[in-house]
């Protein structure tokens, strides 16, 4: 069971490690929502079988702030504070390169995905692609590496990863979108913190986690 952040009868926010899934997959290896399950069967004793929804994507490879819903209305209204982006998100990324800018906005991609290759190229005109959003600045430089804070205001798949290519700083570890060499399971993009409204409380509530501790995360030890 990965580390709880936060946790109350609506909501329930994990530290998600890199590489684990979110959704079952035809790997069938075990999922973080199994896991979740499991442990607020066991810790509320709950009879039955238990709602859990994730409210938000991460990808596979990726680490850092998850939401789930433990409710109906909790997802529902989850659901709504992100489609009218309502959640401020901030993720931590490294690279081993650097653009010219040391700070600034990608405000005007084109994302569409290929689902059957499960890839998102920058395109410039077609009826299905997004528009996606990135604000980027550098937080810290060492060794060559690069540690940059991403904050996206929409939500696109892969958005991140893709924003980092075109900047031309691909993430390191992530071979699909530009870097030349793997970490295995993982990329060094983390989920640093998310800051929403409750959804049934109506308090702000602020949710934050330490990167992984293994490379290339360890090389910025004193952040």
């Amino acid at each position: 069971m990965p580390e709880v952040l936060f946790e109350d009868n609506h909501l329930l926010v994990v530290n998600k490690s890199a590489g684990q899934l979110v959704h079952g997959d035809q790997t069938g290896d075990p999922t973080l929502l199994d896991h979740c399950k499991a442990y607020i069967k066991e810790s509320y004793n709950k009879p039955g079988n238990v709602f859990l929804q994730p409210c938000h994507r991460l990808d596979r490879p990726v680490s850092g702030v998850l939401i789930f819903a433990r409710t109906s209305k909790a997802i529902d209204r989850m659901n709504a504070l992100f489609r009218t982006q309502q959640v401020e998100k901030f993720y931590w990324a490294m690279s081993d390169r650097m653009p010219d800018e040391v700070e600034g906005e990608v405000s005007d991609i084109l994302l569409l995905k290929d689902r059957k290759k499960n890839v998102v190229k920058i395109v410039e005109d077609h009826p299905d692609a997004q528009l996606a959003s990135t604000s980027y600045r550098l937080l810290a430089e060492l060794a060559q590496k690069y540690l940059w804070e991403l904050k996206p205001v929409t939500g696109r798949s892969h958005q991140l990863r893709v924003t980092m290519k075109h900047l031309g700083m691909p993430i390191i570890g992530d071979l699909k979108y530009g870097h030349k060499e793997g970490l295995g399971s993982s990329i060094a993009l983390h989920c640093r913190q998310m800051t929403f409204v409750h959804p049934v409380r109506k308090t702000e509530i602020e949710v934050k986690c330490q990167p992984p501790e293994e490379y290339p995360w360890s090389e910025m030890t004193n952040m």
